[in-house]
């Protein structure tokens, strides 16, 4: 691949997408831009910022079928979608190639990745406050740091780009893909320096909510320590965000996590800022049916997106949770649509409405300034019970109450160290909680992996080529192209 060149557009959305204005940058000069904090502050907006929004159908968190989160619950045995896009071939029963554009659309974002290291360079000459140069120069780390860990447990380690490399553009130069400590090792480093410098938390009323901190952080590191199987850095991780510096907290009621009412929740450690003609995102369009009722009228239901009702019988009757993971909904007409009567063009033919989120009542169409969850503590409280139980290989009481915080939180009875037969029994069912609480927040892929499972939910799903390798997407064919033999293919055949 060549080097990214000095000259590329910024489309500046704020971080979060909160009430900045938006600014058209072209043809950088480095020798007078940047020159002022504003200018800085601009730079690092558009490049620590740009890769991680939720606006329409852009940005790697988008509810659409570009959003990294979605594609890969997707794949799993608890998404399914109406649409036959092309995006949806190899996705929905994985079949992954090199050409499968759902799974390898992603791989674009490694040249976020130089852009940020270029924007560190240009904002360490700017003459301005030197604890705010510092903070916006970790806000970079932490960005590179945390899409480096998207891309890598998506494609295994990705080419990265010095800053010597950078600014000899037109001297070409094909990077090979690191080994896979080297790019754990750089992952890990961006964080942790990060840490040094980033707040815990913003608060809630904070204009500077939205932006990089530490519980962002510690949070992507933790998942990064449970990828790689380092548990007891994971349960660092976990008791880092457990302290009261960060103020995290479960929700009373599942369905108050994502309301328009009680945004910025104690539970949320990251979520997208949505603000309307600035950043909007589109959950409900892509779920419900057009019979669905709902009280703002004007909301678009394109009836899409699903969870297969094998995986919705899963959960106990009981559970709470089935309030926003709708089986069963009656239209104006008093017709009753569920499993058995999935309506006249098989609404609900493929599974129960992944409802989650709450209305926008000034929807106009199928925009919302719902903000859209990205991390939030029920995660790190189930990876942390998960951690402790493969750290020590027992079923401790700690890591009993911490699985149970979740499960009564959803109504459920909860679980003490002896309610388990042993240390797969408690993994088992801890896989299958996360199933219940994250679904369509982008962990099932993952968490499949980590349990080893991912393949044989592939199969069951119907897929004849699924193999281990498959917990690596492939990466495009022009990657390998424009590699010359240097860029090297993951197993894909």
């Amino acid at each position: 691949m060549k080097k990214l060149l000095y000259i590329f557009l910024f489309f500046l959305p704020v971080f979060g997408c909160t009430n900045l204005d938006s600014e058209m940058y072209d043809v950088i000069n480095p020798t007078i831009f940047p020159k002022t904090e504003e200018d800085a502050e601009a730079l690092v907006t558009a490049a620590a910022y740009r890769p991680f929004w939720s606006n329409l159908w852009s940005g790697i968190f988008t509810e659409g079928e570009g959003g990294i989160q979605i594609i890969g619950d997707m794949t799993t045995d608890l998404g399914d979608c109406n649409w036959d896009d092309a995006v949806w071939t190899g996705v929905l029963v994985p079949e992954f190639t090199p050409y499968t554009s759902g799974v390898t659309q992603f791989y674009d974002y490694v040249n976020n990745i130089s852009k940020m290291t270029l924007t560190i360079s240009r904002i360490e000459g700017v003459d301005m406050d030197q604890a705010k140069k510092d903070r916006l120069i970790a806000e970079l780390r932490c960005a590179r740091g945390w899409l480096a860990y998207l891309l890598y447990d998506w494609f295994g380690p990705i080419p990265v780009a010095t800053l010597e490399q950078l600014e000899n553009p037109l001297q070409e130069e094909i990077l090979p893909r690191p080994t896979k400590e080297w790019m754990v090792n750089y992952i890990e480093t961006e964080l942790k320096e990060a840490i040094k410098v980033l707040p815990p938390v913003y608060s809630a009323s904070s204009s500077d909510y939205g932006r990089m901190n530490g519980g962002l952080a510690y949070t992507v590191l933790m998942k990064l320590y449970m990828l790689e199987g380092r548990w007891s850095d994971a349960v660092a991780c976990g008791r880092e965000l457990m302290k009261a510096d960060y103020g995290y907290a479960l929700q009373a009621n599942y369905e108050d996590i994502f309301t328009l009412e009680n945004e910025r929740n104690s539970e949320i450690i990251w979520a997208c800022q949505e603000k309307r003609d600035i950043c909007e995102s589109m959950w409900l369009a892509h779920v419900l049916p057009s019979q669905y009722i709902t009280e703002n009228e004007n909301i678009q239901k394109w009836n899409g997106y699903r969870v297969p009702w094998a995986f919705y019988h899963t959960f106990a009757p009981q559970d709470k949770r089935l309030k926003v993971l709708v089986g069963e909904f009656t239209d104006e007409e008093g017709e009753v649509y569920n499993e058995a009567n999935p309506g006249p063009g098989g609404e609900m033919t493929l599974g129960a409405l992944p409802v989650k989120y709450g209305e926008d009542p000034n929807a106009t169409g199928e925009e919302s300034e719902v903000d859209w969850v990205v991390y939030r503590y029920a995660d790190v409280l189930l990876l942390m019970a998960e951690a402790l139980v493969r750290e020590g290989n027992a079923v401790t009481s700690e890591a009993a109450a911490l699985f149970s915080e979740v499960r009564e939180r959803a109504g459920l009875s909860r679980y003490g160290a002896g309610d388990f037969t042993g240390v797969q029994d408690f993994l088992d069912k801890i896989l299958l909680e996360r199933g219940h609480e994250l679904w369509f927040e982008g962990c099932r892929r993952s968490d499949l992996i980590r349990h080893g499972k991912y393949v044989e939910k592939a199969r069951e799903k119907g897929s004849v080529t699924a193999a281990d390798h498959f917990n690596v997407m492939p990466l495009p064919s022009s990657a390998i192209t424009n590699g010359k033999g240097i860029v090297l293919q993951n197993l894909v055949y």
